[in-house]
């Protein structure tokens, strides 16, 4: 990979690679835009193929955050972070635990609070309780904030409710089938609102105690990973990891929505964009879906400290921001995640522009 001119093509800032020799950390940050605020971003622990392959997830993660967070309307860039190894194992010896994540924080104090963190896949809030004993610049926080989760779905569940309204004229998934790809944190808890407004289920994962909890509790149905893509279904909900809406998954949807929790669903969105559109299925631009857990650590950061009333009020406004994407985008005959970007984008370079008057600070 170019890395600089993969930097310089998508305006990022800054990528930093760090190691800690005695707990075997290795860990990429990237921080892509700062114009709206301080960059955050969760940090991923995940078992890549190789280092090219992490480089460029926090590549791509980050920028989505920069967009997900300006569109959101909040006073924050876009950063992420991710680490090279399995969380499985490092979660057996507590005391390397403690001392792997304390590292990784004594890291980011480093970057002079121009990167925040949070819990993302593979992590969870007391590796954000060792991070904060090195660094303050961490949010999801137990007795604060905390987990993201559940925030985010909400967000996910308020985007599918603008959906059917748009291709149902129904604001309610009653009777509706939903495939949900990945049922872990954020999958669970927008299953648990699904079942409630009264969906049927269709779920795969690759962790069987995630199957079976959602079985027992929702009665989903269960299908192979491999077979999500193609079960005969009213929205397909992709809540695992990204690019999963590609040239190979495309010609096997069902589904008339695609609406989940992922980031970067799409493999390449030009393309694949498109694609989804030629076949007649809305695609709800996956950062505004699932801007909800960062619209709620966001308000942990507040000077008046952490009101949960207020950021679920403002997580239940991605409904009425989906629900004019996908009006702008059947007036205009652009793609949804183009209006999304433009919108993104259209404050970006608004608050660039008074960023041009001098202060003293």
């Amino acid at each position: 990979m170019d890395k600089f001119g993969y930097m310089e093509r998508y305006g990022f800032e800054q990528l930093c690679f760090f190691q800690d020799k005695s707990t075997g950390l290795k860990a990429i940050t990237a921080i892509h835009n700062t114009v709206l605020g301080p960059a955050l971003g969760g940090s991923r622990f995940w078992v890549y193929e190789d280092e090219e392959a992490a480089v460029e997830d926090a590549l791509r993660l980050a920028r989505g955050m920069t967009y997900k967070s300006a569109l959101a309307g909040l006073a924050l860039g876009g950063g992420k972070s991710v680490i090279i190894g399995d969380p499985k194992v490092l979660r057996k010896d507590p005391i390397k635990r403690e001392a792997f994540w304390r590292a990784f924080g004594r890291y980011l104090e480093g970057l002079g609070g121009r990167y925040i963190t949070a819990e993302d896949v593979g992590t969870t809030t007391q590796d954000m309780v060792y991070i904060h004993m090195e660094t303050n610049h961490v949010v999801g926080l137990p007795g604060r904030s905390g987990d993201p989760s559940p925030y985010t779905a909400r967000g996910v569940f308020k985007s599918i409710l603008a959906c059917c309204r748009h291709v149902y004229g129904d604001r309610s998934v009653e009777g509706k089938v939903i495939a949900v790809q990945g049922v872990g944190n954020v999958g669970y808890h927008l299953c648990k609102l699904l079942h409630e407004d009264g969906a049927k289920l269709i779920i795969a994962d690759v962790n069987q105690a995630n199957l079976d909890r959602a079985v027992e509790e929702f009665g989903a149905e269960v299908v192979a990973p491999d077979d999500i893509y193609s079960v005969e279904c009213d929205i397909y909900a992709p809540c695992a990891l990204g690019s999963t809406i590609n040239d190979s998954t495309i010609p096997l949807l069902k589904s008339k929505i695609v609406c989940g929790g992922a980031n970067n669903q799409l493999h390449k969105p030009a393309i694949h964009g498109k694609a989804l559109q030629e076949r007649g299925i809305i695609y709800a631009p996956d950062y505004l879906a699932n801007a909800g857990g960062v619209i709620n650590v966001s308000y942990e950061r507040a000077e008046f400290g952490y009101n949960e009333e207020a950021a679920l009020r403002d997580i239940d406004g991605i409904y009425y921001r989906m629900r004019d994407i996908l009006k702008i985008s059947d007036e205009s005959g652009r793609l949804t995640y183009e209006v999304a970007d433009r919108l993104a984008e259209d404050r970006l370079e608004a608050v660039r522009t008074i960023k041009s008057i001098w202060t003293k600070a």
